[in-house]
């Protein structure tokens, strides 16, 4: 369910930023598209993190994430 609303979420971005790059240009369209997309994922990355703290895990930076996980 969380895969299909992710995959409707990008595609939805990407289609209304179609629109805005028909009428401001594909510059305009690139930086709306990287804005919503990013905003989604660091709400995305906020929620994995409260979700390990509740399981009583241990929060990592992201250096520290890189070295010992394989995202």
């Amino acid at each position: 369910m969380k895969g299909a609303r992710n995959k409707i979420i990008v595609l939805l971005a990407v289609a209304v930023g179609g629109v805005i790059g028909l009428f401001k240009g594909e510059e305009a369209k690139q930086k709306w598209v990287f804005k919503i997309r990013s905003k989604y994922e660091n709400r995305r990355l906020i929620a994995e993190k409260k979700s390990i703290v509740r399981k009583g895990g241990v929060l990592l930076d992201d250096i520290e994430m890189a070295a010992f996980h394989n995202n």
